[in-house]
């Protein structure tokens, strides 16, 4: 795993973002999608995915891709014979400035529909990547490229390649429907906790590997919430069930930083009287941790992952859910969240008081316990 991209990955985890975006939710697309989960492989992004997988830093980086696969070696196969194309280079060299760029291009690819090799711009979303930790861009990317796009697609045939693979697109969305549980996560978040979401939609490629991240559009008062996603894993040593959880822990903790974050941010002096002590609550040594500077961010990464868990013992048998508790509790620690063991059984016990309470209304006696 190349270093810098380990870094990006801590650092926008749990990025929102969503105040500088510019979408556009008319009535028509409230209507189309409100409580709606959507899966999607839209050709645009999957396009500028295989641009970024064969710039010089692509090829070199197996983490920004996955390049494992027979997919992979498909994409190598069709698109390396263009990858001295100027724009390649110009993306190549974008990377080389910051890796955020990863996000700038491929992230903005909802902006525009491509039709056959034109880009037609997209009425409900305006400008959907501007900002990434504390880099922000004025300008679209796909605006500034988008005839060298074009010509790319046209000259390398990516629709050709594109329709060769639907049938693999299709199986992937079909595999994120039925293994991931989003619609019981959703459901389950939504009765637990006072926020409303009122459309999910998931972003995937192929390409994806250790790059995953959710961000939030609002307008007109509709709440969308964007998970940019990997595949499913369905690991050879795992029985299905156990890949599920997996798969549901991934997407999980991504969505549930929405579900957090308000009652966190309303109940921030008690979060920052309980872990004042730093030096109990974060292992320093540990590479990454520096991303979470502030006792608000630090409870928000254990809560995230401390919800998963009572959603695991609300859904699966005694048996899987401790598993899945010690499974947790390890990556936690090795992570750099050395508490969490402490953090999961006081949340398991204001829980268990009032079961019945949302839980935004249990943070007062969470941190009361946590700041004994």
């Amino acid at each position: 795993m190349k270093k810098s991209l380990l870094i990006l990955l801590l650092v926008i985890g749990s990025l929102h973002v969503d105040a500088q975006e510019k979408v556009n939710f008319d009535k028509a697309f409230q209507k189309s999608n409100q409580g709606k989960p959507r899966v999607e492989i839209p050709p645009l992004k999957e396009l500028l995915h295989i641009m970024l997988a064969i710039t010089q830093t692509g090829l070199g980086n197996d983490d920004m891709v996955d390049q494992k696969t027979e997919y992979y070696q498909d994409v190598l196969n069709h698109f390396r014979p263009f990858a001295d194309e100027p724009i390649i280079k110009t993306f190549d060299s974008l990377l080389n400035v910051s890796l955020y760029y990863y996000i700038f291009i491929s992230g903005n690819a909802m902006t525009y529909d491509l039709s056959k090799t034109k880009l037609k711009p997209n009425r409900n979303y305006i400008f959907t990547a501007q900002g990434v930790a504390n880099m922000v861009i004025s300008t679209n990317p796909l605006e500034t490229y988008r005839k060298e796009i074009e010509a790319f697609a046209k000259k390398s045939k990516f629709q050709k390649f594109y329709s060769r693979h639907k049938a693999y697109y299709a199986s992937v969305i079909s595999d994120y429907m039925s293994g991931a549980n989003l619609g019981r996560q959703w459901q389950w978040l939504e009765k637990n906790f006072k926020t409303r979401i009122n459309s999910y939609l998931i972003l995937c490629s192929p390409l994806i590997n250790g790059l995953n991240y959710t961000t939030e559009f609002n307008d007109k008062g509709f709440r969308q919430i964007l998970m940019v996603l990997p595949p499913l894993e369905h690991a050879p040593g795992r029985s299905k069930i156990q890949n599920d959880v997996f798969n549901t822990r991934v997407m999980f903790t991504e969505i549930d930083h929405n579900y957090v974050g308000p009652p966190s941010k309303a109940h921030k002096a008690g979060i920052d009287s309980a872990l004042s002590n730093r030096a109990v609550w974060v292992n320093e040594k540990t590479e990454g941790t520096y991303a979470y500077p502030a006792p608000l961010k630090v409870f928000d990464e254990y809560m995230t992952f401390g919800v998963f868990l009572l959603y695991c013992k609300d859904n699966y048998d005694n048996a899987l859910f401790q598993e899945t508790r010690n499974s947790v509790i390890s990556l936690m620690t090795d992570r750099g969240f050395p508490k969490m063991e402490t953090f999961i059984s006081s949340l398991e016990k204001v829980r268990a008081e009032a079961p019945d309470v949302k839980i935004d209304e249990l943070y007062p006696r969470l941190l009361k316990l946590l700041n004994k």
